[in-house]
């Protein structure tokens, strides 16, 4: 059982916080964590939010808020000393880090030779409108063209072959909008771009957590299905940004959204039967 995006922003990196995380995983009986931070939590990153912030006064004072307040050689230093501790379940570090084309060779050139397990991307803003920031933002915003750029940028970040992984990978669903068209295209050359890249799909918990009302618990069936198609490995996630919320639902999305090997549930053994809905 893997929690693959925990976000460890709310504490001092020391070795007393990553145990409250790990306390939490043994409860949850996880075998694995993957802990990673935003990367606008440095200030190296600051310039590829440049144009978001120009064009969005909501996004301007968020990211004055939240950005540029960590440290990143002591993070990478945490990295290190938590390396050379032995724990009882496995732990990986990483980054999540929002994709803009034109950013891509900051990324390389600011994550090249950290030593990071893993790297996320992920798409957290539609040109310039912060999609999963607050429902109201939406007011007025043209949902088919969103949908579209969403998955034509989601598939430029897996073609960059920059990352490890594509962090929630439908997370535009969150406030309950949805496009006039189907879907099935764009989720098949994702999940295409994805496979060509050897990436990994980030099966998601934190938008019900955030939502409940109008998300649903982790990725579309039919995504799944593309991914699983294209022999795309899923690697269930919490989103947790504070040790309670570390392993939230983990269990449930190997449960409900079936990751299966010969017909049969992983880890579970119960049998798949093709006619089930979610």
């Amino acid at each position: 059982m893997i929690d693959g995006h925990i976000h460890i922003e709310y504490g001092d990196y020391t070795l007393e916080w990553i145990q409250k995380f790990v306390d939490k995983a043994v409860e949850m009986e996880l075998d694995e964590i993957r802990l990673l931070e935003h990367n606008y939590m440095f200030k190296e990153f600051a310039p590829m939010y440049d144009t978001v912030c120009a064009s969005s006064d909501f996004v301007n004072d968020w990211f004055q808020r939240k950005a540029g307040k960590k440290n990143y050689s002591e993070y990478l230093e945490l990295i290190e000393k938590v390396r050379e501790r032995e724990y009882p379940v496995k732990i990986k570090f990483g980054l999540e880090v929002c994709f803009f084309k034109d950013s891509v060779d900051l990324v390389t050139e600011l994550t090249k030779d950290k030593g990071f397990d893993f790297l996320l991307g992920s798409i957290h803003f539609v040109d310039n409108f912060a999609f999963d920031h607050t429902a109201q933002l939406w007011e007025g915003i043209d949902v088919d063209k969103t949908y579209k750029t969403f998955f034509e940028d989601s598939i430029e970040l897996a073609r960059s072959k920059v990352f490890d992984g594509l962090g929630h990978p439908d997370s535009i669903k969150l406030f309950g909008h949805r496009p006039s068209y189907d879907l099935t295209d764009y989720y098949e050359r994702l999940a295409l771009a994805l496979s060509d890249s050897n990436m990994y799909a980030d099966q998601n918990s934190g938008t019900q957590r955030r939502c409940p009302d109008t998300s649903p618990l982790g990725m579309d069936k039919e995504l799944i299905k593309a991914l699983k198609r294209h022999n795309v490995k899923i690697i269930t996630s919490s989103d947790a940004h504070h040790p309670e919320d570390v392993g939230y639902k983990i269990r449930e999305l190997e449960e409900k959204y079936i990751v299966y090997q010969g017909g049969f549930l992983r880890n579970y053994g119960i049998k798949y039967n093709a006619s089930c809905g979610n």
